[in-house]
């Protein structure tokens, strides 16, 4: 494996992380503008929404940097473990640790039976892995230092502070979007209207259509722009994964385990769906939506693996024949 292919992957990454936070902050900006000048009618107006639009996100950034780690923990039902209550798991991660040249994160442990792991927190001093029952139980040591190792290639590329922040940008979007649309269909639309009328802005009535297609677009396009990157940097934990371990058979049998594994997260959800090692809505769910997945296709992931290491890639019943090695 070549120490210039994960160069490459790393720089790809942090070019598309800068990418999605200028598209999602322009459109976020876009919105706000359009809707202050459309109900307002005059720029004046467009420029105090943006700027309220931008301070809102501002505003939920910070609150997600310094507390969005503990909710997300909290809303899992993730309990802390030490070296006495989980001295295997803590010695995998110890040494994973020390491999990625960060510090030793909290380790927590869900009493799920589903096998997954995320992390969370706004950087490698700050950092929290969670790790579900089921993944302990039905993982060797190979297969769970694989999952480790991702985890922390996380920490250490900083995944884990541009999923909480970008994903509190997209959340202000959909915020401003619905406050609007809502605003819009209860009245305060045709309010609008009959002041342009007896104002005569036309410029304005367009610009007020604008705002309402705007309000429907934007959260799905800056959604679409987040799952695009997330799942890029999926890769790249994938990768530096084996970079950190050596061994990227472990990480392949764990994704091959976890991604044709039937049960259901019951603690996962939408909103931290895109935290974890594999999607943990499942196809069969009634809440899954494979056009908003945030995370790639198991076997696209194994053969991205296979590539970095020069061997030739796995057919889907390869792959669903390999979750049955240990």
């Amino acid at each position: 494996m070549s120490v210039s292919s994960f160069h490459q992957q790393t720089a790809a990454n942090r070019r598309n992380s800068v990418l999605l936070a200028v598209v999602v902050t322009l459109l976020l900006g876009a919105l706000g503008y359009t809707i202050g000048f459309g109900t307002t009618g005059v720029p004046a107006g467009g420029i105090a929404t943006t700027l309220g639009a931008l301070g809102l996100g501002g505003v939920l950034s910070l609150g997600s940097y310094f507390a969005g780690d503990r909710l997300v923990l909290a809303a899992s039902g993730a309990k802390p473990v030490d070296e006495g209550s989980a001295p295997q798991l803590m010695n995998v991660v110890r040494e994973l640790a020390l491999a990625a040249n960060i510090p030793m994160p909290r380790v927590h442990v869900i009493d799920d039976s589903a096998p997954n792991a995320f992390a969370t927190g706004r950087d490698p001093q700050h950092a929290s892995i969670a790790i579900t029952t089921g993944l302990l139980q039905k993982l060797d040591r190979e297969e769970l230092q694989g999952v480790i190792g991702h985890e922390l290639s996380h920490v250490r590329n900083l995944d884990i502070r541009f999923a909480l922040l970008v994903g509190v940008l997209v959340g202000s979007i959909a915020l401003l979007a619905d406050f609007f649309l809502r605003f819009t269909f209860w009245g305060g639309g045709r309010r609008s209207s009959n002041e342009r009328s007896s104002g005569g802005g036309g410029l304005q009535a367009i610009v007020f259509v604008l705002a309402i297609v705007l309000s429907i677009l934007a959260p799905i396009a800056g959604r679409l722009v987040q799952l695009a990157v997330s799942r890029q940097r999926e890769y790249l934990a994938d990768a530096s994964s084996v970079e950190l371990t050596r061994n990227p058979y472990g990480l392949e049998r764990a994704l091959a385990k976890i991604g044709t594994d039937t049960e259901v997260l019951e603690v996962a959800n939408r909103a931290t769906q895109h935290l974890y090692f594999t999607n943990p809505i499942k196809k069969f769910e009634s809440r899954a939506n494979g056009l908003t997945s945030t995370h790639p296709p198991i076997v696209d992931r194994v053969n991205r693996l296979r590539e970095l290491t020069g061997e030739p890639p796995l057919g889907r019943d390869e792959l669903a024949a390999l979750a049955g090695l240990t």
